[in-house]
């Protein structure tokens, strides 16, 4: 049988950065122990999602998007340094909705799992991101073109890039990224979001957090790469355990 060891919200709520614009759905996202035809069947699964809206159709306020994987996938996603699979390991109560012993361990063993290699997927991201908020490179992001009619650019977005980078920032320095964000950064944040900067003030506001994050890439203390041989031996014996007891 499936277990689930930690369930999570995640997204702008987690962030301390939600606003009442009407577009706030909430994400969650689980890690469970998948039972022995999952992992090692004929046909492996890793990956379960849920959606109040179908595949492909933009979630709105009061929406759930819910996302669960499999403990080894999550464990390959955050080695990896995944911005977003991170979040699950330090975020705390109230936006804990499921943990067990197992999820516990999990959240503990962030400094094993952390290191210098996010450094490349939090500053690509930002990258990415910045490039479509501008139209530079591929098909700019107008998923909220009622945002773009109101402020000429998505806030919403921008937001997202601007958090990304001072939260990719604190990890590299410290290992860890506080949730919800600082007051500081939060407010930061969320003027981005309610417009009360302009898209080329924002453009620029990106490019210095960017350059803040390429410092703290170099000025990182963290392990070069994570301990791949303790965490590999900690998820076998949770995996083992599991099955033993679930028969």
């Amino acid at each position: 049988m499936r277990k689930t060891i930690l369930e999570v919200v995640v997204g702008s709520t987690l962030h301390g950065t939600a606003v009442q614009d009407g577009l706030e759905d909430l994400d969650i996202m689980a890690v469970v122990l998948e039972d022995k035809t999952e992992f090692v069947g004929l046909y492996p699964e890793d990956t379960w999602t849920h959606r109040t809206k179908p595949e492909g159709v933009r979630s709105e306020a009061g929406d759930v998007d819910h996302v669960a994987y499999g403990l080894r996938k999550y464990l390959r996603l955050a080695m990896r340094g995944n911005p977003t699979i991170l979040l699950a390991l330090f975020a705390k109560d109230p936006f804990i909705h499921v943990q067990s012993p197992e999820g516990y361990q999990l959240q503990q063993m962030a400094p094993y799992i952390v290191s210098r290699l996010a450094y490349a997927p939090f500053r690509g991201y930002m990258k990415q991101q910045h490039e479509r908020l501008l139209d530079v490179r591929g098909q700019r992001n107008v998923t909220r073109p009622e945002l773009v009619e109101k402020y000429g650019y998505d806030v919403k977005y921008a937001g997202h890039i601007i958090r990304l980078g001072l939260q990719g920032q604190e990890l590299l320095l410290t290992g860890r990224i506080t949730l919800p964000m600082p007051e500081e950064q939060r407010n930061l944040v969320l003027g981005v979001r309610t417009g009360a900067y302009t898209l080329h003030q924002v453009s620029a506001m990106i490019e210095d957090v960017e350059k803040q994050l390429q410092g703290a890439g170099g000025a990182s203390p963290l392990q070069k790469t994570p301990d791949a041989r303790h965490i590999e031996r900690w998820m076998m014996d949770t995996y083992l355990k599991h099955w033993i007891t679930a028969g």
